[in-house]
């Protein structure tokens, strides 16, 4: 195999881990409000988050947190609640929401349009 198909395998071998890491409707949701208010609680994330179930956004948060791109902190407060951070890690990430953000909007509004 050339170097240049090994250079081609990596590139698509990454845009399929990228593609997996953020899969599913919820991810860019997530973090796209998790960037805007920086720190949140579960609830404040689900009702955010509209549609959501809880346990979608529990299995959301877990694969976040897993891959580094979110901190879960348990607070010790009466009751104890949770709160949700992302790292300096998922800023790298921010572009491509804002990108997909417009792309939406845009398309949106062409859609209304036709």
């Amino acid at each position: 195999m050339s170097k240049k198909n090994d250079i081609n395998k990596e590139k698509i071998l990454a845009i399929k881990d990228a593609l997996e890491l953020l899969s599913g409707k919820w991810k860019f949701c997530i973090l796209h409000n998790l960037h805007h208010y920086k720190t949140m609680r579960f609830k404040d994330l689900q009702e955010k988050s509209v549609g959501i179930t809880p346990k979608v956004l529990s299995k959301e948060l877990q694969e976040l947190e897993d891959n580094l791109l979110i901190i879960r902190t348990v607070n010790n407060t009466k009751p104890v609640t949770v709160t949700y951070t992302p790292t300096k890690y998922v800023e790298e990430i921010y572009p491509v929401i804002d990108a997909l953000l417009n792309f939406g909007l845009k398309h949106r509004k062409k859609i209304k349009e036709k």
